[in-house]
């Protein structure tokens, strides 16, 4: 209200005022910075009426058309600077272009591209950026190649370059930069940067550090990047090492990159290192927006319920001051995965008291707990009221898990019933949650059958062969136990091998379990 009364005071000052192109340009600037571009286009249409606009005033008409998602109003402006013989200056040309790539207008893009008439370098650098957003291979690579025919590239058309071809995994074009970076002399801190995060996202970590190592003086986007790679790469004990390294550094870690170390202290199940994450965070963090300290208190609740202690995820969850959907669904499905369906219930009944409408994931949490614990009606209700309470359409995961539930609790007939009934098609989760319960409660023919459309489904997937084989074995037919392990070792079908994270005295240890060598 008080942005409406101020932009209406300097409307009426500007009224009184004599008013010039500045003085225009001014008023329309500061509705577009406010979000109002309504506004904004019902003053630039009043000053039409005494002053033609100049390229600023266009520029920033152009501006406010992107950042709000106003397409249309855009296209007619675009007539406007035609039609108006505006188009000459460069700057504007570049602003329509920018408009066009920032609204994910291909077409348009491409043609007003072409009729550019002097290209400059920031006119390259809109469309490769486009290309890159979009994942285009093909045109990110021929476009690069006749731009070294127009422009000389600058270290932004480089970094942007390099950006594009990591996400697309171009090892070899990221290298004829690199040598070209390196040649030209262009190569500077922020390049690096992309350089390193480059290599990690092609696989070749390895000349990641290399650059790292390279560098006399790190600053804190080099290291960020560094830590990026190792942590995409899933070379968690050597992210964990370079946190250590960077706090004796002094490097402030963003929040970004502090989310991603917590993630992997989650999937290392490492909760000594967690809580120093978590220690690290509470001293630096005071300051943070609101929105982030939210994201990151989840992921160190999440952290809590990896590691095992659901203790913990609950106090950081009770000391959060401001809490989302997603962290109430966190703690609920930390509940069931600990087997604590009663607890998970009586905190759903108090996320509905906050008025906090819970979505699908917060029931996928709420029937694995009551599977998990063999509370049929509950998770049958729960079932029931998300699609005829709350409007929530049940998907393969809620069947799913509904499935296992009624198996856990023998109802196989019934869980057989539910696959069959549902409007969704049943993949390899679903057949796969009955027939580990038919092996669990000795259902031979139920189980076979759940096999036999597993198979269908997954024919090369090494666990439901072995799931299949033990359920024959509890019922004496060695004869097709014999026929299943013959099948999975034409198949060549073996088990993935496991990881584990060891804290002993201090020390962290990653290992992979292999088979025995004897």
């Amino acid at each position: 209200m008080r942005n409406m009364d101020a932009s209406g005071m300097l409307e009426k000052c500007l009224m009184r005022c004599c008013r010039d192109l500045v003085s225009w340009t001014s008023m329309i600037s500061g509705d577009v910075f406010e979000g109002n571009v309504s506004a904004a286009f019902e003053l630039f249409n009043k000053m039409r009426l005494e002053l033609e606009p100049n390229s600023v005033t266009l520029i920033v008409m152009l501006q406010g058309c992107y950042a709000f998602d106003v397409l249309i109003e855009g296209r007619q402006l675009h007539c406007y600077i035609i039609k108006n013989g505006l188009l000459v200056d460069v700057s504007v040309q570049n602003s329509i272009l920018r408009m066009y790539s920032k609204l994910g207008c291909v077409k348009e893009v491409e043609t007003f591209f072409i009729e550019i008439d002097k290209r400059d370098v920031i006119s390259w650098n809109t469309l490769i950026s486009f290309y890159s957003l979009r994942g285009d291979v093909e045109q990110l690579a021929e476009r690069c190649n006749k731009m070294y025919s127009e422009v000389a590239l600058s270290r932004e058309t480089l970094t942007l370059l390099i950006s594009g071809f990591a996400k697309i995994g171009n090892l070899v074009e990221g290298e004829k930069l690199h040598s070209f970076s390196i040649k030209s002399g262009l190569c500077d801190v922020i390049l690096l940067a992309s350089l390193m995060d480059f290599y990690a996202k092609c696989g070749k970590l390895r000349n990641s550090v290399q650059l790292f190592e390279s560098i006399p003086c790190r600053s804190s986007i080099t290291w960020n990047a560094m830590m990026s790679g190792y942590i995409q790469n899933g070379y968690f004990d050597d992210a964990i090492n370079l946190f250590r390294q960077m706090k004796s550094a002094g490097v402030q870690l963003p929040a970004e990159i502090l989310g991603s170390l917590v993630d992997a202290c989650s999937h290392l199940g490492a909760l000594q290192l967690g809580k120093e994450i978590h220690g690290y965070l509470i001293r630096s963090l005071f300051y943070t927006p609101e929105e982030e300290n939210i994201q990151l208190g989840t992921s160190v609740l999440n952290m809590y319920i990896r590691c095992g202690s659901i203790s913990l995820a609950r106090v950081c969850f009770d000391r959060m001051s401001a809490k989302d959907k997603v962290t109430w669904t966190s703690m609920i499905e930390g509940y069931g995965i600990h087997g604590l369906a009663i607890e998970a219930l009586q905190l759903f009944s108090q996320m509905m008291v906050e008025r906090i409408i819970p979505n699908r994931v917060t029931f996928l949490g709420l029937l694995s707990a009551c599977g998990h614990s063999g509370l049929i009606r509950e998770g049958c209700d729960l079932f029931f009221s998300m699609k005829c309470i709350l409007g929530i359409e049940p998907d393969l995961d809620h069947y799913t898990c509904m499935v296992d539930l009624l198996g856990r609790s023998g109802k196989l007939k019934e869980a057989l019933a539910m696959i069959v009934r549902m409007v969704v098609v049943a993949d390899s989760r679903i057949w796969g949650a009955l027939l580990a319960s038919c092996r669990v409660h000795g259902d031979r023919k139920i189980g076979e059958f759940a096999a036999q459309r597993l198979l269908e489904v997954e024919p090369d997937n090494v666990g439901y062969h072995t799931v299949l084989s033990n359920i024959q074995a509890c019922v004496g037919k060695w004869d097709v136990v014999e026929e299943v392990r013959k099948i999975m070792h034409e198949k060549e079908l073996r088990k993935t091998p496991g990881w584990s994270y060891i804290e002993e005295k201090g020390e962290e240890l990653l290992f992979c379990i292999r088979r025995q060598i004897t």
